[in-house]
């Protein structure tokens, strides 16, 4: 793949994205104060088995210039108790987050403190020290076995890291966020230690199809359903790439593809995307000759993790509930600010007053009377006859409209406990051009590109 103008395009995107020195030293400097502001305070806590690890991509040299994120893990005794951990540990992050700029305690599977300190996004998270990854007890204890792993396997390739993490920057994929669903950081780590190059896991790309299963360790055949499959180095059991979904697994397959045909800077740093007018989205929806209805609701304090499943789960619930009652969902896709949008594009948002059910044959005695019975003088039925030889009867719609069916059971619907409890306080039904009375840029543009996620 490497040619002379490949070549001048690697030099000239590594230009724009290697850290200079002097940004490098000041990472360290900052790295280095806050592990030992760490170990000072557990010190003066009385705490003296407690370490502090600089973890992630600030550690290994994979960083990209410009991504000043530092994730400080504060590392206690495999035998310490959770509540010990949780208690002391936060204790810790907040008296480091007295001195920043701003700061919030997070929860995933237990707290930390996320705080802006000098310039630099840094997570404060305690953890357990381990023996291996095979005996974690929190979710975050495999990261230093992650940390050590890919510094020991990854001198001399960490260029080649930058590549692939700017291309997926470019094309839209990285990510392992459950909003994202794509490459983690450590994933395209992975990927270049096994292709020894971004041209060559590019190339390897092309090929991918569903299944496609990586084991740098050989630890051997172990099952998984996503559709990449990258065994843990550092704990067999578990798929680095758990978190990728299939479409954006494909969308990297079609883009290096791209890539290897034509490749371009464009693939590396997407044009920024301007949102449409009120008047532009207004003709898009035209043209598009569908109708689209949102659910519109306070967004619950939780982190994205936590919030976003739910919200595919709450998309899901819905479509489900609209499609039972014939209304036809088309695409569907969450938004979240301040507050939440669930947009459903519908082939209608509402139906004929009437629609047509179907009995048992005529022949089926017992049934088809039964049937008969039931509808043929019945208030809500319109008319009653038969057809292919079965009873039907056309019967009034509950639910003409989408929005009234949606006012009336959305609350019912499976959406997963946070979401479920910020629903049932308020939310608001908008079809149409009223989704336009949603002010927030960010939401206009999630239209602008629709129906992507």
């Amino acid at each position: 793949m490497e040619n002379d103008m490949l070549k001048e395009l690697k030099e000239a995107v590594l230009e724009r994205i290697s850290p200079k020195p002097e940004e490098r030293a000041y990472l360290k400097e900052i790295a280095e104060l806050l592990v030992k502001k760490v170990e000072l305070i557990a010190f003066s806590m009385d705490l003296k088995d407690i370490s502090a690890n600089l973890v992630g991509s600030a550690a290994r040299n994979t960083w990209i210039s410009g991504t000043h994120d530092l994730d400080i893990f504060i590392m206690f005794p495999e035998d310490a108790s959770r509540e010990e951990l949780e208690k002391k540990g936060l204790a810790i992050a907040r008296k480091i987050a007295e001195e920043s700029e701003s700061f919030e305690e997070r929860y995933a599977e237990h707290p930390y403190v996320n705080m802006r300190y000098r310039g630099f996004d840094v997570d404060i998270v305690p953890c357990f020290r381990v023996d291996s990854a095979a005996c974690i007890r929190s979710a975050v204890d495999r990261t230093p076995f992650h940390n050590e792993f890919v510094k020991k396997n990854i001198h001399g390739l960490e260029t080649e890291v930058l590549m692939l993490k700017q291309f997926m920057k470019g094309i839209g994929v990285y990510g392992s966020e459950l909003r994202t669903q794509g490459f983690s950081g450590y994933l395209t780590e992975l990927l270049v230690i096994k292709y020894g190059s971004f041209d060559n896991a590019i190339t390897s790309a092309c090929e991918w199809q569903p299944g496609t299963y990586i084991d740098l360790n050989s630890h051997g055949n172990i099952q998984h359903a996503e559709p990449l499959v990258v065994v843990d180095p550092t704990d067999p059991k578990r798929n680095v790439a758990a978190a990728l979904s299939l479409d954006k697994f494909c969308m990297f397959i079609d883009s290096c593809r791209k890539f290897v045909h034509s490749p371009t800077g464009d693939f590396f740093f997407s044009k920024p995307k301007v949102p449409l007018t009120d008047t532009e989205l207004l003709e898009r929806f035209k043209a598009r000759g569908t109708d689209f209805i949102a659910i519109s609701f306070k967004t619950p304090d939780v982190v994205e993790d936590v919030l976003y499943p739910q919200l595919y789960k709450m998309e899901l619930a819905v479509a489900a509930l609209l499609e039972e009652h014939e209304f036809k969902v088309l695409n569907k896709g969450s938004w979240s600010g301040q507050e939440t949008v669930i947009v459903l594009e519908l082939m209608a948002s509402t139906l004929p007053a009437l629609r047509k059910h179907r009995g048992p044959p005529v022949w089926v005695h017992k049934h088809a009377e039964s049937f008969k019975d039931k509808y043929e003088n019945a208030e809500d039925v319109f008319t009653f006859y038969i057809e292919n030889g079965t009873y039907v009867a056309e019967v009034y719609r509950k639910y003409p409209e989408a929005r009234s069916i949606l006012k009336d059971r959305l609350t019912s619907c499976s959406m997963g406990k946070q979401v479920s409890s910020a629903v049932k306080k308020g939310f608001e039904i908008l079809v149409g051009n009223e989704i336009l009375c949603i002010e927030d840029i960010s939401f206009k543009l999630f239209l602008s590109i629709w129906p992507k996620r």
